[in-house]
């Protein structure tokens, strides 16, 4: 007999290997098992029967390493987000980090639910469907207007793949919003771009250089920006690229310096107010010690400038009902 599991949730990624098929999944989960006849058919009809009732596009990824993720497109944008499964890490910098700040500190285990995040930073062209359908601000520098790439409401199609930049909080909340996501929290952000381990960077611990990501860099127009994806040897545990270098992104969280003093274990969302928002991630003129993925930053919420953009989340798409997505 071969033996599996029923899931009471979604199947985020599934393997499977003659005599025996395993599912990852982040539900109630239930035993079963049938003969190895029967598998295989069983196998197609679950993958079938998850994209019926999650009504989204799966692809099965590997998520880089992982422990367990998954591929989705979701929300108005289309956009090709990651799964990011259920569980604790370790948040804020380890101690005797040579380049921790003080607002890194203390390291603090945090649980967070299933959610996902964009696979990549939202992009020029993404932006101006937006736009076009809105009637939103186009992304503007008011303060250096040699650095906006936009001419009026219109793009270069060099400029489409690359990640928007000059906008500010509320922009990249509206944006979220109207794609029917949500800007990531600040742990959220953090568990995506670093899995559940102490590591110094979303790749590893080996030092930045220019194949892992777009830092170090003067602005020389659009193509001081990289399009985004383009660092295979840069994306994190589970897959999600430019979570270093590139823009600083936006998350939904007021910044705090003593924050992680009293945040709580699970689901933290930072300060209920303020008068700063965190950004995360780094940018194109930032140097190695920037583009550690414990760096905050504080910055004001209406500030629009060329080395800031932003990615969406959203809550683990679950479905309604508790039937199950795999039948014997």
């Amino acid at each position: 007999m071969t033996r599996g599991k029923r899931v009471f949730g979604f199947c985020v990624v599934c393997r499977a290997s003659r005599p025996s098929v395993s599912f990852q999944d982040y539900g109630t989960v239930q035993s079963w098992s049938i003969s190895g006849k029967e598998y295989a058919s069983m196998l197609m009809r679950s993958l079938i029967l998850s994209y019926v009732v999650l009504g989204v596009s799966l692809s099965f990824a590997d998520g880089g390493g992982a422990q367990g993720s998954g591929e989705l497109l979701a929300g108005k944008d289309g956009a090709p987000m990651i799964v990011v499964p259920a569980g604790s890490f370790p948040m804020g910098v380890p101690s005797g980090d040579r380049d921790g700040g003080r607002d890194e500190y203390p390291r603090h285990e945090v649980f967070i639910d299933t959610f996902a995040i964009d696979k990549f930073e939202v992009t020029n062209g993404r932006y101006l469907d937006f736009v076009k359908a809105t009637g939103h601000r186009v992304p503007q520098n008011p303060t250096n207007p040699t650095r906006n790439l936009w001419q009026g409401d219109s793009i270069t199609d060099s400029l489409t793949d690359r990640p928007v930049i000059n906008v500010d909080w509320f922009d990249a909340d509206a944006y979220c919003a109207w794609v029917g996501k949500r800007l990531p929290t600040e742990a959220e952000w953090e568990k995506a771009a670093k899995g559940t381990s102490d590591k110094r960077f979303p790749w590893g611990n080996v030092e930045p250089t220019a194949k892992h990501l777009n830092y170090n860099q003067r602005w020389i127009g659009e193509k001081t920006l990289m399009p985004v994806g383009s660092y295979e040897a840069g994306k994190s545990p589970y897959g999600a690229y430019d979570m270093a270098g590139n823009v600083w992104e936006w998350v939904n969280d007021w910044y705090d310096p003593r924050y992680y003093e009293k945040s709580p274990t699970k689901n933290p969302k930072g300060p209920e107010s303020g008068t700063k928002k965190v950004i995360r991630g780094a940018g194109w003129q930032n140097e190695t010690p920037s583009v550690r993925i414990f760096t905050r930053v504080e910055s004001d919420p209406t500030i629009r400038n060329e080395s800031t953009g932003f990615r969406c989340a959203t809550d683990a798409p679950m479905p309604q009902s508790s039937e199950s997505l795999v039948t014997p």
